[in-house]
């Protein structure tokens, strides 16, 4: 069976502005939303459901695995980084807001396997959430008809903040006024429009906000976190964890210490940067060799077997190159990151359309597994590849 994709109306430049959605044109001047969505039967967004679940259970199990014997080195996680993970891996108030999970398979009876854990800084929240209900919505369909909680499950993330394992209709009397700062990077329009977006769904909770460009921001050893001159008790940065420790070391050991001295939680924590690392595809194989969800994965080639090498702490595609089982390298992309430790991963054919274009599954978690999209583009994909929408629907 082939993958089944309808053709939809593409909604307009000046209606995704309205949106508030400016990242709608690729560098190569096409639209970077498809305008075909694919079709899902309501068993597959299950198994996408209950396999984003299962993994992050065996997410938490490796992480705690890698801090129990210190393999902090062995996942090219930075070494000012390592006191202030550990802080947030102990203390259940360092929440875990969101992450996406990119799948490959899951269609036309294809098996779904784990490629990586987008958990720091994912992107695609807004195409996710927003953009794709709005494509249903505007062409006459029943926008329900979608694997796409996304929305809600990060407002009651937000509220899990205070409540944690409680009851969320508990959030009103547990609250007492603690603030969210929200940052990304000036100048990034698609960082900045998805963390106002994020911001927006913790005023939904009940939260008092703000946001500020990550220069604009203070940050102190003793006091924690301001903007303004006002204090806040969460901070939420779009900007990834190994950024902010290999090009603002400073700022890295002050954050440690803000967190040691317990004036401010930051969001995502910490110890997501664990979960981001390809490296912890090794440590999830070693845990649970041969998981049905899982793709054999190894600091070293590979042999005998097509596989994919990448880089530990990479984004977009970059520096991945693709070898075949006698170990030529048949595809690789360029990039920044070549000096980085790297993954071997098994080679796995994502599902293709007519056209031999392939898709990749990305599904969110925030709490539970929450919402369902897609990119498709060529053997690797990179910053050009296009974000497709779905809708369930079962075989006639």
């Amino acid at each position: 069976i082939k993958m089944q994709l309808k053709k939809i109306t593409p909604l307009s430049n000046e209606y995704l502005e309205k949106l508030g959605f400016y990242w709608h044109t690729d560098a190569d001047e096409t639209p970077y939303v498809s305008d075909e969505i694919v079709r899902v039967s309501a068993a597959e967004a299950d198994a996408y459901y209950e396999a984003a679940n299962e993994l992050y259970e065996m997410f938490v199990a490796a992480a705690q695995h890698v801090i129990d014997n210190n393999l902090f080195h062995e996942l090219g996680i930075p070494f000012n980084l390592v006191d202030l993970i550990k802080q947030s891996w102990e203390n259940e108030v360092h929440w875990h807001l969101y992450g996406r999970f990119d799948f490959a398979g899951g269609l036309d009876g294809k098996p779904i396997k784990l490629i990586e854990f987008n958990a720091d800084t994912p992107t695609a929240v807004f195409e996710t959430a927003i953009i794709q209900w709005a494509m249903l919505k505007e062409n006459g369909m029943d926008e329900a008809s979608q694997f796409n909680d996304l929305y809600d499950a990060l407002r009651h993330n937000f509220k899990r903040l205070v409540v944690l394992d409680g009851e969320l209709e508990d959030f009103a009397k547990f609250y007492e006024g603690w603030k969210i700062l929200f940052s990304s990077v000036a100048g990034n329009v698609e960082d900045e429009k998805t963390t106002k977006l994020l911001q927006q769904t913790a005023e939904d909770a009940g939260f008092k906000t703000r946001f500020a460009y990550v220069d604009e921001v203070e940050f102190n050893d003793e006091e924690g976190v301001f903007f303004d001159g006002e204090n806040y008790e969460y901070w939420f940065k779009l900007i990834p964890w190994e950024a902010i420790a290999i090009e603002e070391g400073e700022l890295a050991l002050i954050l440690k210490n803000i967190v040691q001295n317990q004036k401010a939680i930051i969001l995502n924590p910490a110890y997501t940067l664990l979960f981001q690392s390809k490296g912890i595809m090794k440590i999830l194989w070693d845990l649970y060799p041969n998981h049905p969800l899982l793709l054999q994965s190894s600091f070293s080639p590979i042999i005998g077997k097509k596989m994919i090498k990448k880089p530990f702490l990479a984004r977009e595609g970059a520096n991945v190159a693709i070898f075949d089982a006698d170990g030529k390298k048949i595809e690789e992309n360029g990039g920044e990151y070549g000096n980085q430790k790297f993954l071997y991963q098994e080679f796995y054919e994502l599902n293709k359309d007519e056209r031999a274009q392939s898709y990749q599954a990305g599904v969110f978690f925030a709490y539970e597994g929450c919402a369902l999209g897609f990119r498709k583009g060529g053997e690797i994909l990179n910053n050009l590849s296009k974000f497709v929408g779905h809708y369930i629907e079962d075989a006639q």
